[in-house]
C-alpha cells in the first residue's frame, strides 16, 4: 500500500503536474529553457514519494526494528540529493539565461556558478553522510578543522582558479571572443569559453588550446582586444636600403621626380628652403651648400603616398623614419595603421603598399639591400672578364706548357 501510494504520487507529479507546467512554459513569449525547467521539476518530483515513504514507514507492521530507521535515513538522503540536483539545475539555468544578455561576453559568471555548485555538492555530501549515520551535521563539521590541510591540498587548483577567476573578471582581462596570444602554451586565437578551472582558446588552425585559469594570472599573455576596438591595425615594417645608392639629387633628378603629383608640393617647398639657406650663407660651392637627397625625397614620397590612400587611418600615428644602419643596410621603417582590423584585408593593404614602394624605388636611384645569391655571383663571374672561366684555365695551361718547352 505504501509503495503504491509513493508510485502514484510520483506518476501524478511527472505525468500531470510536469506536463501541464511544460505546456504553459512553451506558450510563454519569454525565452526560457523549457527543457532545463522540466529537468528541475522532474528532480523535485522525486521528493514527494520519498516523503510519503518516510512518513508512512512507521505505520507498516511486521518490519524488523532497524528497518524503519534505515528507510527513514535513506529517504532523507534521497530528499537532500534531489534538492541539491534541482538547485544546481537552477544555477545552470540562471547562467544560460545570463549568457543571452549583451554584457555576458564582458562579464561571464560561469566561474562563480561552478563555485556555487561545488559548495552545494560539498554541503550535500555532509548532509547525506549525517542523514545516513543519523547524526547531526555539526559533528561532521567539527571534524573538518582537522582536515583543513588535506582539503587545501586536494582543492589547491580549485582555490587558485577561483582567485584567478575573480581577478580576471574584476580587471576585465579577457572576454569571450577576445583574440589572445600566449606563446608559452601555444595559444593564439579566440577565447571561446571561460570556466572556473580552464579557459578554451580556438587557435587559427581550428585546434583548441585549454589554458588553466590561474596561468592567465601567473604568466603573461597578449590580448588584441584594444586593436580590435580601435578600428585600425598597425603596420610596422622596414625597407632595407643599400647605403651605397644614397646620393644627392641633381637638376635632372629633380625635374624627373617633379612628375609625381604627390611630390610637387614637397619639392617646391624644399627647393625654396634650400635656396634661401644657401643664399643666406653664401654657400656657392657644392660641398658647403645644402642639397636634397634621394633617400630624403623618397621618405617624403612614402609619407605622401600613405596619406593619399583611403584605406589608411588618418587619425592615428603615421610616420616614415630611418632606423640605425647596420650590416644589412639602412632600415627605412613605415609606422602607420590600416583602417581595418580584418586579417585578410589588412594583409592585402600591407602587401599592396610594399609592392608599390619596392617597384617605385628605382625612380629615386635607390636599391634594396639583400644578400648575394648564386645568380649574382654567376653574373659577376660572367661579366667580370671578357674571357670565360674555362677559357682562362686553358690559357694558363698553354702558358705553362710553353715555359716547360
Amino acid at each position: 500500500m505504501l509503495a503504491g501510494s509513493a508510485w502514484l504520487a510520483n506518476w501524478i507529479a511527472r505525468r500531470i503536474v510536469l506536463n501541464g507546467m511544460m505546456r504553459l512554459i512553451r506558450r510563454t513569449p519569454f525565452e526560457v529553457g523549457a527543457d532545463r525547467i522540466g529537468a528541475i521539476v522532474s528532480r523535485l518530483s522525486n521528493i514527494l514519494p520519498a516523503l510519503i515513504v518516510q512518513g508512512g514507514i512507521g505505520t507498516v507492521s511486521g518490519l524488523p526494528m532497524a528497518l524503519p530507521s534505515l528507510v527513514h535515513s535513506i529517504c532523507a538522503a534521497i530528499i537532500i540529493v534531489s534538492l541539491a540536483l534541482a538547485l544546481t539545475g537552477v544555477l545552470t539555468l540562471g547562467n544560460e539565461q545570463y549568457q543571452r544578455r549583451p554584457e555576458a561576453g564582458d562579464r561571464p559568471i560561469k566561474g562563480y556558478v561552478q563555485v556555487a555548485k561545488l559548495l552545494v555538492y560539498g554541503a550535500t555530501a555532509i548532509l547525506v553522510i549525517a542523514a545516513l549515520m543519523d547524526q547531526s551535521p555539526l559533528l561532521l563539521l567539527s571534524g573538518l578543522g582537522a582536515m583543513a590541510a588535506v582539503l587545501m591540498l586536494v582543492f589547491k587548483d580549485t582555490i587558485l582558479s577561483l582567485v584567478a577567476s575573480v581577478q580576471i573578471t574584476s580587471n576585465d582581462m579577457i572576454r569571450v571572443g577576445d583574440w589572445i596570444e600566449m606563446p608559452k602554451l601555444d595559444a593564439n586565437g579566440d577565447v571561446i569559453d571561460i570556466a572556473l578551472h580552464t579557459v578554451k582558446v580556438q587557435n587559427f588552425d581550428k585546434t583548441i588550446t585549454t589554458i588553466p585559469t590561474h596561468r592567465l594570472i601567473t604568466d603573461s599573455f597578449r590580448n588584441w582586444r584594444g586593436m580590435a576596438e580601435s578600428g585600425g591595425r598597425r603596420i610596422m615594417r622596414s625597407l632595407m636600403i643599400d647605403q651605397n645608392s644614397v646620393r644627392f639629387l641633381g637638376d635632372q633628378d629633380l625635374a624627373r621626380l617633379s612628375r609625381f603629383a604627390v611630390l610637387r608640393g614637397y619639392l617646391d617647398d624644399r627647393q625654396r628652403e634650400v635656396s634661401d639657406w644657401n643664399r643666406h650663407h653664401a654657400a656657392s660651392e657644392v660641398l658647403n651648400a645644402r642639397q636634397l637627397t634621394n633617400i630624403g625625397t623618397f621618405r617624403a614620397y612614402v609619407l605622401a603616398y600613405l596619406r593619399s590612400r583611403t584605406d589608411m587611418a588618418k587619425d592615428k600615428t603615421m610616420l616614415v623614419r630611418q632606423l640605425e644602419p647596420g650590416e644589412h643596410g639602412l632600415p627605412l621603417q613605415i609606422y602607420a595603421f590600416a583602417s581595418t582590423t580584418v586579417w585578410a584585408r589588412y594583409e592585402d593593404i600591407q602587401a599592396d603598399i610594399f609592392d608599390h614602394l619596392i617597384a617605385i624605388m628605382p625612380e629615386f636611384a635607390l636599391r634594396l639591400f639583400q644578400r648575394p645569391t648564386g645568380l649574382d655571383l654567376a653574373g659577376l663571374v660572367t661579366h667580370g672578364s671578357d674571357v670565360p672561366v674555362i677559357g682562362r684555365h686553358e690559357d694558363a695551361a698553354r702558358k705553362k706548357d710553353t715555359v716547360h718547352a
